[in-house]
């Protein structure tokens, strides 16, 4: 039996027809964390350290998103980025967010993106952690991610690909994401997201591509770890070098979870950027 405190079972709402799960905490103004991609991830394993702290100053909400964590799966739905565009806002409409802010990560980051760009008038300010721009190739990080079957073994084994120390990889970290990776269909809204890992050479990917990205002029901060073996920090210097009010912060000896492996520096940053007060 999952152990829903550990994997993150938390209120639900019905959005797009899916009985959405997420968790809220704070007052004011509405801030909304979408998790990433990787195996076992959802709105509980990627924010919960996070999520307290920003809700001091914040109304913050973390959703799973159609495939993902405790979200209700529909066979009959397509994945693709026009589908988690539409969820969100119905997230959004279904708990009467107006207007919000958004902070993404690597996944959520794209999220944002492809939402702040064909609804700018429902988001205020981006924070955007390891997300790709335009075309780039499969690293071995979301290879392996593309790869895991449910294992405790293999669950840290991939997960050292993203950290740019090892000793992040704690056994609570691991037994929390093992577990949410036993949820029927975990690995649905990943695959859906990747295309599948070509046998021999290199696999493309594509983030939002970058004539895109240089439309949106939301207040965006882009964080970005230096040693990102999942997604190459050049992704974070494109989006910066594309986006008309970003600033790019690059954090050295850090991988790909900014939110973790840089917590109280990651805090400061977003806080100071969304407007808390002082």
């Amino acid at each position: 039996m999952i152990d829903t405190v550990q994997t993150g079972k938390g209120k639900s709402v019905r959005a797009l027809d899916l009985d959405t799960n997420y968790h809220e905490a704070g007052v004011g103004d509405p801030v909304i964390l979408l998790h990433g991609s990787g195996p076992g991830v959802s709105g509980w394993t990627n924010w919960k350290r996070v999520l307290p702290r920003l809700a001091e100053d914040f109304r913050v909400l973390a959703p799973d998103m159609a495939g993902f964590g405790f979200t209700q799966r529909n066979p009959d739905l397509h994945y693709d980025i026009k589908l988690w565009v539409r969820h969100l806002i119905a997230f959004m409409d279904a708990l009467d967010i107006k207007r919000a802010s958004l902070v993404g990560n690597s996944f959520g980051g794209s999220l944002s993106l492809a939402a702040a760009s064909r609804f700018p008038d429902r988001f205020d300010r981006l924070v955007l952690m390891g997300t790709p721009c335009d075309a780039f190739m499969m690293t071995p990080g979301l290879r392996a991610a593309w790869d895991y079957t449910p294992d405790r073994d293999v669950m840290r084994a991939t997960m050292l690909h993203f950290p740019y120390d090892p000793a992040i990889i704690t056994d609570e970290l691991v037994e929390d994401r093992y577990q949410a990776s036993l949820i029927p269909g975990a690995q649905e809204g990943l695959r859906k997201l990747l295309v599948q890992p070509a046998e021999d050479g290199d696999t493309p990917l594509s983030g939002m591509p970058e004539h895109l990205v240089r439309q949106i002029a939301h207040p965006t901060l882009i964080l970005h770890g230096r040693e990102d073996k999942v997604i190459p920090v050049e992704m974070g210097v494109k989006l910066a070098h594309a986006m008309p009010n970003a600033e790019l912060h690059m954090f050295g000896k850090c991988g790909h979870w900014v939110q973790s492996e840089r917590a109280e520096a990651f805090i400061a940053l977003a806080r100071r950027h969304l407007g808390a007060a002082s």
